[in-house]
């Protein structure tokens, strides 16, 4: 009998173990896609929540193990486990109110973004990661105790229980929970979970009994005030397994029925729904005039897009050329719902949507030049997915575009040493005899980041100025090449190649300057 007991107690702290390692790590992947519409999802956002969260484990850890010490009995353990578990349910639901709470102040205090980032994770998460992993080390000697003597096995045991909790939480939380109930439902289960755990652990008695009143009082205080706050409802419009998509009406600055996409802080199109020729973006306008001088005669356009979001250039080409074929590669089908549903981008005969990888969709296709035009358009963050901006990759692009056809991609980049521009010059300049930057003469002297589009061909562009013939009133201009391939040997910057390409750090600039962040 005493071994069915002992069986029972310690299931039930492996279970405890397993569920709240589960619990620390779901929120730290779900950490990032609360950070996401406020900061982006960067290398840097990653490490930031990386590092706040192991700090917290580590600070918990120490301090779970020295209230593991003497007078940690079993009546006194469960205690110390029950409080601790309340304090991780109560700061885990207020870190969604302390989001809305600090953000904007932390964001806009004129700090390096990269330490606004850290300091913003760290208000949020620090506590939850804290309180979480004082449990294991008490419930190991727990645990330890309750072995009749096989310590070994029972520490093992617990070690493993609570690495396969870390396992399950980060599958269940990229693969189910975010997808199902969403980020900020997310946190509110791990934080439900926590409570009831610390309910189970609670000793009968006046102590379970000021635990429970505690955790209704701080809950119901977290409650309104997130309520109030809207702390609890989420900013987007849709929650994707890769995305926070907002759409946000854009008639107020346009004059114009229109809407704006946006994927977690970045803007990704604005279609106007009337009129799908009018281009607000600039890029994507330079790109529709680009191709109207040098392809005119080419209504049968034959296009391969890299990044669909808004479907605000692929719409306008199948629009005003009826024999168009363009073939969108979108790795998220909820962003291609989006723009269907709310921004009047809805697939036609000569507008093909594929969900996938662009890179592996391209490479799917045959060897052939069969395309006029490929661009390039897909962005996680402000940076260019890695394994889209490599020798290897160009080498695919250059195989499938047609003699005269040309390669299109567009760059977030600023400030007086723009490293990634530069080095992904270098990269498709080994692919490409013609490779040009191109940007809107009024951003010439911008002092905040700019949208730059390189065009990389066999040809070279006969004329260095292009003014609107249609839209908005606009003209751009091509930076000398012979200037930039000077500026980006004098720098030293890499050829990016499948197996090096550090496109975030050669980005890191615009990050760390405070007025290149600027959104």
């Amino acid at each position: 009998m005493a071994m069915i007991r002992l069986s029972a107690r310690q299931c039930g702290y492996g279970a405890a173990v397993f569920l709240t390692s589960a619990g620390g790590l779901v929120l730290e992947i779900v950490a990032g896609r609360l950070l996401a519409p406020y900061v982006g999802m960067s290398l840097y956002t990653w490490t930031a929540i990386i590092a706040v969260v192991l700090a917290g484990f580590s600070i918990g850890h120490w301090i779970g193990g020295n209230l593991a010490g003497e007078g940690c009995d079993r009546t006194a353990g469960a205690q110390r486990v029950a409080v601790a578990l309340a304090l991780a349910a109560i700061s885990s639901m207020a870190s969604l109110v302390l989001l809305r709470w600090l953000s904007g102040p932390l964001l806009g205090a004129g700090w390096s973004p990269v330490a606004a980032i850290v300091a913003l994770a760290a208000a949020l998460f620090l506590a939850p990661s804290l309180f979480v992993g004082i449990v294991s080390p008490i419930l190991t000697k727990l645990a330890v105790d309750d072995a009749a003597g096989r310590h070994g096995p029972a520490i093992g045991r617990m070690y493993a229980l609570g690495a396969l909790g870390s396992i399950a939480g980060t599958l269940a939380a990229g693969y189910l929970f975010i997808s199902w109930i969403g980020s900020t439902g997310t946190v509110l289960a791990v934080a439900a979970t926590y409570a009831v755990l610390a309910l189970v652990f609670a000793v009968p008695g006046r102590a379970a009994t000021a635990l429970t009143v505690v955790l209704a009082m701080l809950g119901g205080s977290f409650g309104y005030a997130g309520y109030r706050a809207k702390a609890f409802v989420s900013p987007c419009r849709i929650e994707s397994d890769y995305y926070c998509i907002r759409i946000d009406n854009f008639a107020q600055a346009s004059g114009r029925p229109s809407a704006i996409m946006v994927l977690d802080h970045l803007a990704h199109g604005i279609n106007d729904r009337d009129d799908p020729g009018l281009l607000y973006s600039t890029y994507l306008h330079f790109l529709d005039e680009y191709a109207r001088r040098l392809l005119p005669t080419r209504e049968a356009l034959q296009a391969f897009v890299v990044g669909g979001g808004a479907l605000t250039l692929p719409r306008a080409w199948a629009h005003d050329r009826p024999g168009a074929a363009i073939r969108v590669a979108e790795i998220d089908p909820a962003v291609t719902g989006a723009a269907a549903a709310y921004m009047w981008a809805t697939p036609t005969n000569g507008l093909r949507i594929d969900h996938g990888d662009g890179r592996l969709i391209l490479q799917s296709l045959p060897m052939a030049r069969q395309f006029d035009v490929i661009l390039g358009d897909a962005f996680h963050d402000i940076s260019i997915p890695a394994h889209l901006v490599t020798k290897e990759f160009h080498a695919q692009i250059h195989a499938r575009l047609k003699p005269d056809g040309f390669y299109a991609v567009n760059v977030i980049e600023g400030g007086p040493r723009p490293l990634f521009l530069l080095s992904l010059l270098r990269t498709l300049a080994e692919e490409f005899i013609s490779v040009e930057v191109w940007v809107d003469a009024t951003e010439l002297d911008a002092a905040t980041r700019i949208t730059y589009v390189i065009i990389a061909a066999d040809l070279m562009t006969p004329f260095g100025r292009l003014q609107s013939t249609r839209g908005l009133q606009r003209n751009w201009v091509r930076l000398p090449s012979p200037d930039l391939a000077h500026h980006a040997a004098t720098l030293g910057v890499p050829i990016l190649t499948d197996d090096y390409a550090p496109v975030d750090r050669l980005l890191a600039h615009v990050i760390f300057d405070p007025e290149l962040a600027e959104r």
